[in-house]
């Protein structure tokens, strides 16, 4: 008798997250022993973060459940309520499906949420990208806390693996599978720079910048004051650079950082701002510009693999391993221009990404496959270590 297929509910919250988990959807989707459900939620299911969620339906994905989040802001409140929101939703939603599994990736309120109703539930959880370190946000506590309520652990890259143990993880649970993301990113075939142009309604210069600045949510009362030393600094850089903004997250402070953006498009014809590019489009523009700037972990995961150096500002991904193509440089307009400067003249071309090789998913899938058993993977024990001498 064949064993029943192993359910896999995959959970992605936004843009970020579901770029990164793509491959890993569709060779669940491909196996023999596995089934895959989906759930949507967050800024997915935002008209003004750009209803996402159609992208992911494009891909040929049926999304089994879709948990609104009503963000009504992007003040502390909101962010809160909508988190309260996601427990809710997706508690109701695992009694539904009744996965085997949780898998989820990275470092979002939106997944702290469905992996708090996952350990009610008593079902074992899947996490993607443990272990990093990004100092100047939230995000840092909240990808520590999904650790410690989840049962298997795909590592980007060894330094991540090592704090993992560090945080009490057992080896047996922890697996280093390097970053998906990167497995699409190669495999995604560009656009050509008509087709880009088409793309972004915009006609590209002698040098292009793709950039995306996020409130570092630790320092938010800071966003605004630090989006204008960028933003000072790219008019400097003068006509003959095109500006391509991606949008912010849907983080405290998000919705005021795209406003203010959208008014700084409006006066400059050499600048354009898409809330969400889609894959093929994104990793084109990162191909085809000079320099990737701001401050999203895609200009360290996903711009070295393209051999594009990353101007990043500020202190939002601090601690993060970097590539030696990644020009850091703190929020001050006079620094963020004489790095962006910087980066036009480096030769990025034999740089080698930390954060894997392209192999990322064959890893993740041989190990969902199993062997394990839910009842005997959601007991979890501490594991002491001995400290370094």
């Amino acid at each position: 008798m064949s064993r029943a297929k192993r359910r896999i509910c995959a959970v992605t919250g936004s843009r970020a997250d579901y770029g990164l988990l793509l491959p890993v959807l569709h060779a669940i989707q491909q196996h023999p022993d596995l089934d895959l459900c989906l759930v949507a939620t967050g800024s997915h299911l935002e008209s003004h973060y750009g209803h996402t969620i159609d992208t992911i339906t494009e891909d040929g994905f049926s999304v089994d459940a879709k948990i609104p989040v009503n963000l009504g802001g992007d003040d502390a409140i909101d962010i809160s309520q909508a988190l309260a929101a996601v427990v809710g939703g997706m508690a109701e939603q695992l009694d539904r499906l009744t996965p085997d599994l949780l898998l989820v990736l990275g470092d979002r309120y939106e997944i702290l949420g469905v992996v708090q109703a996952a350990l009610i539930a008593c079902i074992p959880v899947a996490h993607i990208a443990g272990g990093d370190v990004t100092e100047g946000a939230f995000d840092d506590a909240i990808r520590h806390a999904i650790t410690k309520m989840s049962h298997l652990h795909f590592a980007t890259n060894e330094q991540a693996a090592q704090r993992l143990r560090q945080l009490g993880e057992a080896d047996d649970r922890i697996h280093l599978s390097g970053s998906p993301g990167i497995d699409l990113l190669l495999a995604t075939p560009r656009l050509t720079t008509p087709e880009l142009e088409h793309r972004l309604s915009m006609q590209l210069r002698e040098r292009n910048l793709a950039i995306t600045f996020h409130p570092a949510t630790l320092q938010r009362e800071e966003a605004e004051a630090q989006l204008e030393a960028l933003l000072a600094a790219l008019h400097n850089l003068g006509p003959d650079t095109g500006l391509v903004f991606t949008g912010s997250n849907a983080d405290p402070k998000g919705d005021s950082l795209n406003r203010r953006v959208a008014d700084f498009v409006s006066s400059h014809t050499n600048a354009v701002q898409h809330l969400s590019l889609g894959q093929q489009a994104y990793y084109s523009l990162l191909a085809l510009s000079d320099a990737v700037v701001g401050n999203s972990s895609s200009g360290l995961y996903e711009a070295p693999s393209l051999h594009t150096p990353t101007v990043n500002i500020g202190d939002r991904q601090k601690g993060r391993l970097k590539a030696v193509s990644v020009i850091d440089c703190p929020v001050e307009t006079e620094a963020i221009e004489a790095a962006i400067i910087n980066a036009f003249g480096t030769d990025c071309s034999g740089v080698k990404n930390p954060y894997g090789d392209g192999t990322a998913t064959e890893r993740i899938i041989s190990v969902l496959a199993g062997p394990w058993r839910p009842d005997e993977l959601i007991q979890k024990r501490f594991v002491d270590r001995q400290p370094c001498t």
